[in-house]
């Protein structure tokens, strides 16, 4: 049985196939998360006028518009993702082929969040991956939205390892451009930073993970016996910094870790290398820990949790690191850790229930509140244990 009978089998809940006389077909791979469809026929792209024509009879299942980011639940990350209308035309009425092209395309947006580092990795690279794998390389990537970010500089040399064809950006495209097979949208899966297990390896999350070392000539693997386990302590300097980290590091030399405090920036490959140099990652819940990609297999990471995170923190870092192959430990402060004791009552929900507290104030203000506003300082020995349960996983 093919690749694609058996992964139409697997998505049969979510897929319906919906045959256009002798002319295109569409597959809807669609979920919770994203908009994605597969045509199959007479695909004619023009790329500036974001409108896509299916050379087809009209037919209703076709869906007028789709906006092609891996995060539709959220409709503030939408606000600023071009609409790809979607019509269907007898072959007389559609506009003429200015360049055939006898490879599939790919068509996602680089808008939304991706000006953060996590959103950029887990709203487009990880769907990417998951959605070209297929294509053996064999594939054009076509963008909009594509001066909202840095995603393709930044990540120039992933898309490389994607594809062997260079990305266009419809958004300046004037040209009518002609595909037998597009895919408009992303395959998105469950969780953030995660591909759902899948009997096919190269559709692993642990498989992209061996693939960024490879990109990046990162030369650990797995982690290896060494008397002295490194530890890497990422520095915030904004929001939720974490104001006795130089301590913390301190306790950790003590415990028997070589340690390092950094700030990792905006350096993709310098970072990769510092990460992929140290076995145990902390930090407080933020993009700082998306970098876990990195990481050798066996590693451990600590997210730090503030007040208020700790179902967004587990949901965006804790559900996936045993599918890199990598090992997981949180650490959840108490109010006396957070900045925020003292601003508000005693008494206040934000300390004990702090789920009803952004209910009766708000998503936006309790973002506000908890997200832009909190700092922590450790107790460090009550984190002490945190750090000891980390040597114990390491020396089983």
């Amino acid at each position: 049985m093919s690749y694609h009978n058996y992964h139409i089998k697997l998505v049969i809940i979510l897929t319906r196939m919906t045959e256009y006389g002798d002319h295109s077909r569409m597959k809807n791979y669609s979920n919770d998360r994203s908009d994605m469809y597969e045509f199959t026929g007479d695909v004619r792209l023009q790329g500036s006028r974001t409108t896509i024509f299916i050379g087809s009879p009209i037919d209703n299942n076709i869906p007028h518009e789709i906006k092609p980011y891996a995060r539709k639940y959220d409709r503030s990350s939408l606000v600023a993702i071009s609409s790809i209308q979607i019509k269907a035309a007898p072959p007389e009425k559609l506009p003429v082929c200015r360049k055939t092209l006898d490879v599939p395309g790919i068509l996602f947006s680089t808008g939304g969040y991706t000006h953060n580092y996590f959103h950029s990795i887990t709203d487009v690279m990880v769907p990417l991956f998951a959605t070209s794998q297929r294509f053996n390389r064999n594939v054009i990537f076509l963008v909009t939205n594509h001066n909202a970010s840095r995603f393709t500089t930044e990540h120039r040399k992933t898309l490389e390892s994607l594809s062997r064809h260079e990305v266009v950006d419809i958004d300046i495209e004037n040209r009518t451009l002609c595909f037998t097979n597009m895919i408009v949208g992303l395959k998105a899966h469950p969780f953030d930073l995660s591909i759902d297990p899948s009997p096919f390896s190269s559709l692993s999350t642990r498989n992209l993970t061996r693939l960024l070392r490879s990109i990046y000539s990162l030369k650990r693997d797995s982690v290896g016996d060494h008397n002295r386990p490194r530890l890497l302590v990422v520095s915030r300097k904004r929001k939720r910094r974490l104001a006795n980290e130089v301590q913390l590091v301190e306790l950790a030399r003590e415990l028997g870790f070589d340690y390092v405090l950094q700030d990792l920036g905006d350096h993709l490959e310098s970072a990769a290398k510092i990460v992929n140099s140290i076995d145990v990652l902390v930090g407080v819940h933020g993009a700082g820990l998306t970098n876990m990609v990195f990481l050798p297999e066996n590693a451990i990471v600590i997210q730090i949790i503030p007040l208020g995170m700790t179902d967004n923190a587990r949901g965006m870092f804790g559900a996936n690191p045993e599918e890199m192959k990598l090992k997981y430990l949180d650490y959840i402060i108490t109010p006396n850790e957070s900045s925020l004791l003292g601003k508000f009552p005693n008494n206040s929900l934000i300390y004990t229930n702090s789920t009803q507290y952004c209910e009766n104030i708000g998503p936006q203000d309790c973002y506000n509140i908890f997200y832009q506003l909190q700092d922590v300082k450790l107790d460090l020995a009550r984190f002490k244990d945190t750090l000891l349960k980390a040597l114990d996983i390491m020396a089983a």
